[in-house]
């Protein structure tokens, strides 16, 4: 396109040499980087080790035979990295393999105590199993995460024995959807479930190991904290307060996170990088201002850098006492990255910096790459470093030049100052919540301009002195305090989240639109030329591509108990037994607010003890099969059969999967076409099955005359 514009090869060739003087070429290693890791998880089993090194190795000796050409040495950098990111996708999935369930099981299982966190109900424990009667220890998970409704008593670091009914981490309810047996992977979850009558404490003769005990004894002082945070200011404001300080947010009513997400603002109670930013800001100041405070030591001393190593080590113990949770570490690396740049006398805030700890993020956890929390803080930070130039014009000054004036305009830049970057923040992560969350918060806005200056100017400065004065038994007025401006946090919460539409319920964002939307973004942020023009292209089409959602017209759970399909009328009707999280995941991704037990959604349907039917588009009736007895007449009536039974070989349905499919396919979605059906799955990926004899068969059901489905189903199903 742009060799086609008159000036266009000039345009270009300026706009590369200033690059080149800016020295912009670094930030797309990371770029490339990320792109080996995504390479990585698309591919099919377990690729070798030798392969990326391989090609690593070939390409990085490749820059060094032609690095007297500029452009054929940043080639070779930028594919030498790109096989770099493949590398550690490899190296990760190895260093973290571990046995997971394959079947559920009901069987006795010991285990030492890792973390515990207080839910309502009960307690949920991460268990480091030692022993599960009945698995083999080859197959035996390493840690299990199960739920107990009596946990009095209970601490990390102990023993525990007792019956418990396991299954294997759940993979996502529709593809595309949240995967958490991938989560529990990388975190050495191999099970999932709840304990079954008493839970026991039992002694070890050897006890835990080293590094069970360190987990435990930080787990143990964060529970400690949380509780003596929620007890004295109580109330919601006392569980969103300890989550502030402890990332312990199992105290939070349910209703309480509904109102921070409807306001936009429930970023504020998952430790990461505002929270980080904030924290290390803290120690930064009171430890810059206390040294500012001796003249000496102002003058002859270099006060900025030690208060950079201050607020380094006071960031490193609040990780580790937040629970160094994922989103918690890459804060820290991208914190101790920008003071690391203050010792080195260069720029805290550039899009270098931040290339650095992106490549440091990804090179421990490539998986990070995949989740919302890298996307949204990454792209957030990268979108409000191309904002800074715009930032950074002359001040205003105060037209007479007193206190009053110059305190009016420095609250009037402050109050600018953050609408601009909390607008340039949301927009730069809508296209994350849209594709993983499927809403959008579009008072997000008002929300953040009204939280975030008491969460930044009260609530994290006193957290850091409460942290401060809590060995000392001093922390209670401290915790009150700050108990009070997030009171007023959750009272601005409830006021956003009542506007009407505060919380919009948007079809998934697929994954071209993803990629596009993210290209855009990367290209405003990374060019320092009038490149970043470019970036309305691939935004432009992503937008295009977000405004048509391909949605699908059916939804099938991973084991065939239930399934959501679009009737006639345009929306999803359930079928069958879903769980309630798994239909409102369907719903969600179909941009549907309706709730899993919102009557209307089997209203469309008409069911028996066999099973159900639904008359979808284009004239096809849609049967979900429970009963064999239900196949004679829905193999001769129906277009399209569902079930988790085996489907008999003369059943002539113009499109069938059974229970077979589904055991190869899991959670699996159809999208109908008049020539063909595009099944997409969890474990198979996408494929394309033409209808059979469905020309005919739609015209033998468009003249069928009305008869009862069978006797024993009281006019249940078709007419």
């Amino acid at each position: 396109m742009i060799w086609f514009l008159p000036d266009g090869p000039a345009w270009l060739s300026r706009n590369v040499s200033l690059e080149l003087e800016q020295r912009r070429l670094f930030p797309w290693i990371a770029v490339f980087f990320g792109l080996g890791i995504v390479l990585f998880f698309q591919a099919e089993g377990q690729p070798a080790i030798w392969a990326p090194v391989s090609a690593f190795a070939l390409f990085g000796a490749a820059a060094m035979v032609f690095r007297r050409s500029l452009a054929v040495v940043a080639a070779m950098i930028a594919l030498a990295a790109l096989f770099v990111g493949f590398t550690a996708g490899v190296i990760r999935t190895r260093s973290v393999a571990a046995p997971v369930l394959t079947r559920v099981v009901i069987t006795p299982v010991t285990g030492f105590i890792e973390t515990i966190e207080d839910r309502e109900g009960g307690k949920r424990l991460l268990l480091r199993v030692t022993g599960m009667k009945d698995v083999a220890d080859a197959v035996r998970p390493e840690r299990v995460r199960v739920s107990v409704r009596n946990g009095e008593g209970l601490s990390p670091g102990q023993l525990i024995a007792g019956t418990a009914r396991l299954l294997p981490p759940p993979q996502p309810a529709w593809p595309g959807g949240y995967d958490f047996a991938r989560d529990a992977y990388f975190k050495g979850i191999g099970a999932v479930g709840s304990m079954v009558g008493q839970v026991r404490r039992i002694d070890s003769p050897e006890g835990p190991g080293w590094s069970l005990r360190l987990a435990a004894s930080v787990d143990q002082a964060r529970n400690a904290l949380t509780e003596r945070i929620a007890s004295a200011i109580g109330g919601a404001a006392g569980g969103v307060g300890a989550a502030l300080v402890t990332g312990k947010r199992g105290l939070i009513p349910e209703s309480t996170n509904d109102v921070l997400r409807g306001a936009g603002i429930y970023h504020i109670v998952s430790i990461s990088g505002l929270h980080m930013v904030l924290a290390a800001g803290t120690f930064f100041w009171l430890v810059r201002a206390l040294l500012a405070l001796v003249p000496g030591v102002a003058l002859l001393w270099p006060v900025k850098k030690i208060a950079a190593v201050a607020a380094m080590v006071g960031a490193t113990i609040y990780c580790i006492f937040s629970g160094s949770d994922v989103a918690t570490e890459r804060s820290l690396i991208m914190t101790l990255v920008m003071f690391g740049a203050v010792l080195a006398d260069r720029p805290a805030l550039s899009i270098r910096n931040l290339s650095i700890a992106a490549i440091i993020v990804l090179m421990r956890e490539p998986e990070a790459l995949l989740g919302p929390s890298f996307q949204m803080s990454f792209g957030a930070v990268a979108a409000m470093m191309a904002l800074v130039p715009l930032m950074n014009r002359p001040r205003l000054e105060g037209a007479g030049g007193g206190v009053v004036s110059r305190g009016v305009v420095w609250v009037g830049q402050a109050a600018l100052g953050l609408v601009t970057t909390t607008l340039v923040a949301s927009f730069a992560t809508a296209p994350f919540a849209a594709y993983h969350f499927q809403s959008l918060n579009p008072y997000g806005l008002v929300g953040n301009a009204l939280a975030l200056p008491l969460v930044s100017l009260i609530v994290m400065p006193s957290a850091v002195l409460g942290v401060l004065a809590y060995p000392f038994g001093l922390d209670r007025p401290i915790w009150q305090f700050m108990g009070a401006a997030v009171s007023q946090v959750l009272d601005v919460s409830a006021w956003v989240g009542g506007f009407s539409g505060s919380t919009l319920v948007v079809p998934a964002l697929g994954s071209a639109a993803l990629v596009l939307l993210s290209l855009g973004l990367i290209l405003v942020s990374v060019p320092a030329s009038a490149l970043r023009w470019l970036a309305v292209v691939p935004a432009g089409a992503g937008l295009a591509f977000a405004a048509m959602p391909g949605r699908y017209d059916v939804f099938i759970d991973r084991d065939g108990t239930g399934a959501a399909i679009r009737s006639r009328g345009g929306q999803l009707s359930l079928v069958g037994r879903p769980s309630d999280f798994v239909a409102e995941q369907w719903l969600r991704a179909d941009g549907d607010s309706r709730s899993a037990d919102d009557g209307r959604l089997r209203q469309e349907t008409k069911c028996d003890p066999a099973g159900c039917v639904v008359a979808a588009a284009e004239g096809r009736w849609v049967a979900f099969v429970q009963d064999f007895a239900a196949f004679e007449e829905d193999c001769r009536r129906a277009a399209v059969i569902i079930t988790r039974l085996k489907a008999p070989p003369t059943c002539k349905a113009s499109f069938i999967l059974d229970g077979n499919d589904l055991k190869e396919r899991g959670a699996t979605t159809i999208r109908f076409s008049p020539e063909a059906v595009e099944l997409r799955s969890v474990r198979k990926g996408r494929e394309t099955r033409a209808w059979r004899g469905a020309e005919t068969h739609r015209a033998e059901m468009s003249t069928a005359p009305e008869r009862p489905r069978r006797a024993a189903c009281s006019g249940a199903g078709f007419p």
